[in-house]
């Protein structure tokens, strides 16, 4: 992009790599011009002319051309060569010194890695926008080992995303409203998008542009004003979330449930446990399909606690939830099991789902 910084440093190695090859050209060219209009029985080669020139601009100096004295002005065009050609050498040293030293060579190669690396990935979720709100969701999905892209346009907010998991994330810096961009984060192969902007117009705008890219995207959008929240689901979100009222129902809850939001926000916390509520869906042809809960081994195998039930949806409506469900409720396609647990134990009853707890 023409603004990066990157960009600008590779032009101006650009310009300082001209400059040195039209001193060179120009040194070359003059001395010979010289040497034919003043020593016509034994003019310079170009390629003496070449090497003098060479040893000008360096300062190396091995010796001067032949009778370089008896020429009319060789002397004086010399000395301008040296400090124009040393200067222009200085300046392009200086350029690809920088160049290396500012580490825009390794950001390059960085690039080319990340641009494999989004390639690559499938059933990813793109977060744009990794400021305030987008932070914690990209460091959410990052402890719960879901394939994440991060999308902002202040390399600031893409480096502290970076340090969340080590320099691993895959990020783009540019606009998620622009489709080019969500082009390159793999938005056709993703699995979910969210939209965290601090702008209800911008989110809007990539709600729309997300959901005629990818029709069967999962997209939950921010919304600043409640009044928004219309706006989006009409656009194609699939979930509008309000910061505002997230945060007025925590302070009602720290008020009168203060033990439950404790229980939570350790669970979160704990990073050696790595604590979640999640959801696992059961798969068409699943082996854990059609067994009662006692004889599927779920808590055995995985640690889990199945907490509720959802049955699969009918037509429009949605399916009902089971809670606190009984050994014997059967397991079905289409279900969704609310689980607690470790991540790790709900990466293997994910598994599971599709190839049973023998193969897993």
């Amino acid at each position: 992009m023409p603004n990066e910084p990157g960009f600008k440093l590779r032009e101006r190695i650009l310009v300082a790599t001209l400059a040195l090859g039209a001193v060179f050209l120009l040194g070359t060219f003059g001395f010979w011009s010289l040497g034919e209009a003043y020593l016509p029985r034994n003019p310079w080669s170009l390629a003496d002319c070449a090497f003098f020139t060479v040893t000008t601009i360096t300062t190396v100096g091995f010796a001067e051309l032949p009778h370089l004295a008896r020429v009319p002005g060789a002397r004086v065009f010399t000395v301008a060569v040296l400090l124009v050609g040393l200067g222009v050498a200085l300046y392009c040293v200086s350029a690809f010194t920088t160049y290396f030293i500012e580490g825009e060579f390794s950001k390059g190669r960085m690039r080319k890695r990340m641009a494999r690396t989004l390639e690559a990935l499938t059933d990813h979720i793109i977060v744009c926008g990794v400021g305030t709100t987008g932070i914690h969701v990209v460091e959410e999905l990052i402890s719960t080992g879901w394939p994440v892209v991060a999308i902002d346009v202040d390399e600031r907010h893409l480096e502290r995303a970076q340090t969340l998991s080590a320099g691993l994330l895959p990020t783009l810096q540019g606009d998620a409203t622009e489709d080019a961009v969500l082009e390159r984060a793999g938005i056709r192969r993703a699995r979910g998008l969210v939209a965290a902007l601090t702008d209800d117009k911008m989110n809007l705008f990539i709600v729309v542009t997300a959901r005629e890219l990818n029709p069967r995207l999962k997209i939950v959008a921010k919304g600043v004003d409640v009044k928004a929240a219309d706006k989006l689901r009409h656009a194609g979100a699939d979930c509008v979330v309000n910061p505002a009222f997230i945060g007025g129902s925590r302070m009602v809850s720290e008020m009168i449930r203060p033990q439950v939001v404790e229980f939570l926000d350790l669970m979160l916390r704990d990073k050696e446990k790595n604590l979640r509520i999640e959801e696992v869906t059961v798969p068409s042809g699943s082996p854990l399909s059609g067994k009662p809960l006692a004889d599927a081994q779920i808590r055995q195998y995985t640690n889990l606690l199945v907490v509720a039930l959802r049955e699969r949806p009918r037509g429009d409506e949605p399916g009902r939830f089971l809670y606190n469900p009984g050994p014997e409720t059967e397991i079905s396609e289409g279900m969704a099991l609310i689980v607690l647990g470790e991540t790790d134990g709900v990466h293997r009853l994910r598994a599971a789902m599709a190839r049973g707890f023998d193969a897993t």
